[in-house]
């Protein structure tokens, strides 16, 4: 079975990029550019990971993490920022406020396949086990 990505992403050429990319390593790939569209994605099914760009135009992407984090069945799903503003104390604060990875733009795509191969396999192999 395919793993599903979740890319929150408001730039359209950021976002076309990464899910282009995605489809070709072979998950399955679906888009969000603001918090509300993110919820509703998550209504309708639930990713196996999260590309989260932390600046969603007038939306905090930490706002996401955390909104997640307060629900037990999304609490393990891996989110990766993806941003601009990767200094250290930036990804302090966005380690801190839950995601797992912090990737500054543009991309290391062999750094997201790193993680992304680190993290999803983390996933099935708790689910092996549950």
């Amino acid at each position: 079975m395919k793993h599903g990505i979740l890319v929150v992403e408001d730039n359209q050429l950021n976002r076309e990029l990464l899910c282009d990319w995605l489809e070709v390593e072979g998950y399955e790939v679906w888009s969000a550019t603001d918090l509300n569209a993110s919820y509703e994605a998550f209504a309708k099914r639930l990713p196996d990971a999260v590309l989260l760009d932390i600046n969603l135009g007038a939306d905090n992407g930490l706002d996401l993490v955390a909104w997640m984090r307060q629900k037990p069945e999304l609490g393990e799903i891996p989110v990766i920022a993806v941003t601009a503003h990767a200094l250290v104390t930036e990804q302090e604060r966005i380690l801190q406020a839950g995601c797992r990875a912090c990737l500054s733009k543009p991309i290391n795509f062999q750094g997201l396949r790193e993680q992304l191969n680190h993290w999803l396999q983390d996933r099935t192999i708790s689910r092996l086990n549950s």
